[in-house]
């Protein structure tokens, strides 16, 4: 090992690593309760010791070198492990404690915090780190292991993951109650191709599982509206834009109250399974190993839970397609 490498600190660490969280020195200067030049100081002692530069200046906007990537993922194992550590003295302490790292896809936004307040009230001294985001952010999240754990709902087949499959998603066609098609019985996928469909941004792993869905059903909709967040995808079909194929989860509320309307497709609802994941060869933490299993052996309670969501549910039938 180079010498040079020895003499890095750990406070070099950390501000290195929140400029590349902010990709900003005055920014990473605020979190880090430095002053900007402190941090430049900090980042060009970084660069000596590794020999290499570890941001770019393009446009007026900072970007990672190489070298910066690889020691952002070293940086990451470093104080992943010493997480780890200070769970593991907790633990021998007889409590667990530490902070779970979670990403997971939109579409499981809304039920997550009830589950991970449903395992806290097992382990009061975990906390949470939640990113929300969408399946192909998720998919570079996993490919950079920036976190404990993933919850999606279309599994990688090409990489080496360990995964559970824990709760149906049931995805199902609303429209505004005033709609042509709520007033109507039965409904096939094909009738709803008259109307405009509001559909998420490319990446999303909802919006991909529709689109396949509708293709092998042959519901080709000529006029689709794409917006940028199932929020926005509701707020449009409230205001009349279209239909939307939406998680039944994301607009109980709306269904509940009768500002929409679930429309009787006889196709739908459209069942994918949210998944606890992580890489097979992963390293998980206490807590991590903890919440795995607290999913894992809780499937009474995770139903119940999902109850208040989307009333009786079915067990998931295993691995999307």
């Amino acid at each position: 090992m180079r010498k040079s490498l020895l003499r890095m600190t750990f406070r070099q660490f950390q501000v290195f690593r929140s400029v590349c969280s902010h990709l900003s020195y005055s920014r990473a200067a605020e979190e880090m309760a430095l002053t900007q030049p402190a941090v430049s100081l900090q980042i060009r002692q970084l660069e000596e010791l590794i020999g290499q530069p570890l941001f770019d200046y393009v446009g007026k906007k900072l970007y990672l070198t190489e070298a910066a990537e690889l020691l952002q993922r070293a940086s990451a194992d470093i104080f992943g492990r010493l997480e780890s550590l200070d769970m593991q003295l907790s633990d021998l302490q007889g409590s667990l404690q530490g902070q779970l790292s979670l990403a997971v896809e939109s579409s499981a936004k809304y039920f997550v915090p009830h589950l991970f307040a449903a395992f806290r009230q097992q382990y009061p001294d975990v906390s949470l780190q939640l990113v929300v985001t969408n399946h192909a952010q998720v998919i570079k999240r996993l490919n950079a292991n920036r976190d404990d754990l993933l919850i999606m709902s279309r599994v990688p087949t090409d990489m080496n993951l360990e995964f559970f499959p824990f709760l149906n998603n049931p995805i199902v066609a609303v429209a505004p109650p005033d709609h042509p098609l709520s007033q109507q019985g039965t409904l096939s996928l094909q009738d709803l191709t008259a109307y405009p469909l509001l559909v998420r941004e490319p990446g999303s792993g909802t919006r991909k599982a529709c689109e396949d869905y509708c293709h092998l059903k042959r519901a080709h909709f000529a006029q689709t509206l794409e917006v940028g967040s199932m929020e926005s995808q509701r707020e449009s079909v409230l205001a009349g834009l279209g239909l939307a194929l939406l998680p039944r989860h994301a607009v109980r509320r709306e269904l509940a109250c009768g500002a929409l309307h679930e429309l009787p497709v006889s196709e739908l609802p459209l069942l994918r399974s949210w998944c606890l994941v992580h890489p097979r060869s992963k390293h998980l933490s206490p807590v991590a190993q903890a919440f795995f299993a607290f999913v894992r052996e809780q499937r009474s309670l995770i139903n119940a839970l999902a109850e208040r969501f989307d009333g009786p549910i079915a067990s998931p039938a295993g691995v999307q397609t």
